[in-house]
């Protein structure tokens, strides 16, 4: 057996058994067909090459054996040397053969991992936000990688390897059968010798592999938790480099432990199968040997036998796994589609039109909400990685008794009106905009821009017209200019700088090392909190967005950043329909309209003066926080910070 079939044999004895035994969702089979359909011709060519190999496989024994016995015992020189070029040119052509194969195995499979990359993204990324806040980020990424590259298995190697091991295996043995019966029955007869013990083997080092990569797994998540910004600044602040040193240390080493213990199963594994085809061989050379000398047997058939029965145990202990290895194939590809199968909760409608630029009004017509449950928007096995299969009661059907987040809101800004939420935490403002920017659907009623059911537009429209700037803006680890031209790739530089400069940050941007191609980082932690928040306004206006909505953009900034990012906020805000989550006295004074929020109820509307002489929980605010704000901070027009 050649090293490569001995790993690969091992590979497959380690694998988890029991996944021989899953029944594969109905259709799937139908389903994978149809990603091989683009690929059948290159596939047929495979299977051809394949096929082909197995057969140079025997052929080279058996012309040795006729070289030897009508070449070389006789003295026919002429015989060698034809015979000698004819196996040199069968050696030729198996390379040949084999860089074809190789090359259109490739082929095949670098198509289907793209093919299913880039269908998982795109459909991963038309996930609802909700999707996001449940699925673990390493899950997702396994099932674009892991589980697309097991997947794509089944059509090379995996395929390749039953193919040519049953091809080979019925050649080789019919072969050896017909040159001597009781010399093959003798080798198959030490197989079990074997695959017994390596079972045991494969068992144990099913069980190391697993702690393994478990731990593997955790050592990665500390290292990504630690080596990012926020990670490392929480380490040094609170002195633990040395702790966190010695807790990675104890991880690492029984990792190193279990390392050794997996190094010495393979080489058991190893020893084992050189010391059963050293044992085959001297039967061979042995009996054959015997018979030989007594005239049963010619030498050439005695020296095809041997070179037959190295290429005997491979096909044989590879099909004795096979079904782990195609159902390990075909469960990649159903993890796979289990994906692609989560139908995204917020989808263009068939009859959907695009919104139509200019100035927008926004209304809520009596919008009740809850939040999707688990089931609407994820998977278990994306949230569990540890332990997928584990039922959770919040995948599992049944009464939906979710509370009520929104319940009966009505408010309507006229284009170029500015609308102020005010209202105590968790009362409900930031559900509002996200169902206005469409992150979400209404439970009932109906969220309108531009007069239009929101649901009634092309999501691509409506993202184009509305603009959202949070607290937490993120920028992307690359440059100014790429994060820049996210909003619009189309800009020019002078447009960049022009955005920049309403932004209150070009002359921060001119100051960077490379300017506008100076990298800002991880989340843009490379720069101050005003500094990024200011770039992200100055992506918004690149955007040029006809509907504004401003949740908590200047929280957590000192007084500097904050004035900064006030005048900004002026510019952005200019012409422009927008919703404001308010919480300085400013900003409530400026707003056409307020709006208190309270327990998901519009609970009381109007302007600052009238509110205030109505009294209620609006004047308790205005009490309680917005004049403590105004005495603490100077005067703006447009500050946004929460309430709470």
């Amino acid at each position: 057996m050649s090293g490569h079939a001995a790993w690969s044999t091992l590979r497959s004895l380690s694998r988890d058994p029991e996944v021989a035994g899953r029944k594969l969702t109905p259709g799937t089979w139908r389903r994978i067909l149809g990603y091989a359909r683009p690929y059948r011709t290159s596939i047929l060519a495979f299977l051809t090459l394949t096929v082909t190999s197995s057969v140079f496989i025997v052929a080279t024994p058996l012309l040795l054996r006729r070289l030897v016995d009508d070449g070389v015992t006789p003295g026919d020189r002429g015989l060698v040397v034809r015979l000698a070029l004819v196996v040199a040119g069968v050696a030729l052509a198996d390379a040949a053969v084999g860089l074809m194969a190789r090359w259109l195995s490739s082929r095949i499979g670098e198509g289907l991992i793209y093919d299913l990359r880039t269908e998982v993204f795109g459909h991963v990324l038309r996930q609802p936000v909700a999707f996001f806040t449940r699925a673990q980020t390493g899950a997702l990424v396994s099932r674009l990688n892991s589980d697309v590259i097991g997947a794509q298995q089944a059509f090379t190697s995996t395929l390749s390897a039953v193919v040519s091991n049953l091809v080979s295996l019925a050649l080789v043995a019919g072969a050896m059968l017909y040159l001597s019966w009781p010399i093959t029955l003798g080798a198959l007869l030490l197989l079990p010798v074997f695959l017994l013990p390596a079972r045991r083997v494969g068992a144990q080092l099913q069980n190391l592999t697993r702690e393994s990569m478990q731990l593997n797994a955790e050592l990665g998540s500390r290292m990504t938790e630690r080596f990012n910004v926020a990670g490392a600044l929480l380490v040094k602040l609170f002195g633990r480099p040395s702790t966190e040193d010695a807790e990675f240390g104890l991880r690492a080493c029984r990792v190193r432990d279990i390392g050794v213990r997996i190094a010495m199963s393979n080489r058991v594994f190893i020893t084992a199968l050189t010391l059963v085809a050293s044992l085959a061989t001297a039967l061979v050379y042995g009996v054959g040997g015997l018979a030989t000398i007594g005239g049963g047997m010619t030498v050439g058939t005695l020296l095809a036998l041997a070179a037959l029965l190295a290429r005997l145990y491979g096909p044989l202990t590879a099909l004795s796994t096979v079904r782990i290895d195609v159902m390990t194939a075909l469960v990649s590809f159903e993890r796979v589609f289990e994906v692609l199968d989560l139908p995204p909760l917020i989808r263009d409608a068939p009859n959907a039109v695009d919104l139509p630029r200019g100035p927008q009004a926004i209304e809520l017509d009596q919008v009740s909400f809850r939040y999707p449950n688990a089931r609407e928007v994820s998977l278990a096995s994306l949230e569990q990685v540890a332990r997928p299969d584990r039922t959770d009661p919040e995948f599992a059907p049944g009464d939906d008794d979710r509370r009520l987040v929104l319940d009966g809101v009505s408010l309507r800004a006229e284009p170029g009106q500015l609308i102020a939420l005010v209202g105590p935490s968790g009362a409900g403002k930031t559900t509002i905009t996200n169902l206005v920017a469409r992150l979400y659907d209404v439970t009932s009623g109906a969220v309108l821009v531009g007069d239009r059911d929101v649901r009634q537009l092309t999501q691509a429209s409506l993202h184009e017209a509305v603009g959202v700037v949070t607290q937490e803006a993120h920028l992307f680890h690359d440059t100014v200019r790429a994060n820049l031209l996210y909003a619009r790739p189309e800009a020019r530089e002078e447009q960049l700088i022009e955005a920049l400069t309403a932004a209150q940050v070009w002359p921060v941007v001119q100051a960077l090392p490379s300017g506008l191609d100076t990298v800002v980082g991880d989340r843009g932690h490379r720069l101050s909190g005003g500094e990024k928040q200011r770039i992200a306004l100055a992506r918004l206006l690149l955007k040029a967005p006809d509907v504004l909505i401003l949740d908590e953009a200047t929280a957590h900034l000192d007084s500097e950043s904050e004035q900064a990012v006030q005048r900004a906020l002026d510019t952005a805000l200019s012409g422009r329909t927008a919703l404001v989550i308010a919480h300085r006295l400013s900003t409530v004074r400026a707003a056409d309209q307020i709006v208190v929020v309270d327990g998901g109820r519009v609970v009381q509307r109007g302007r600052h003066a009238e509110l205030l002489a109505t009294g209620g929980l609006y004047a308790d605010l205005y009490t309680t926080q917005f004049a403590q704000s105004e005495r603490d901070s100077p005067p703006s027009t447009t500050s946004t910070e929460p309430v709470t």
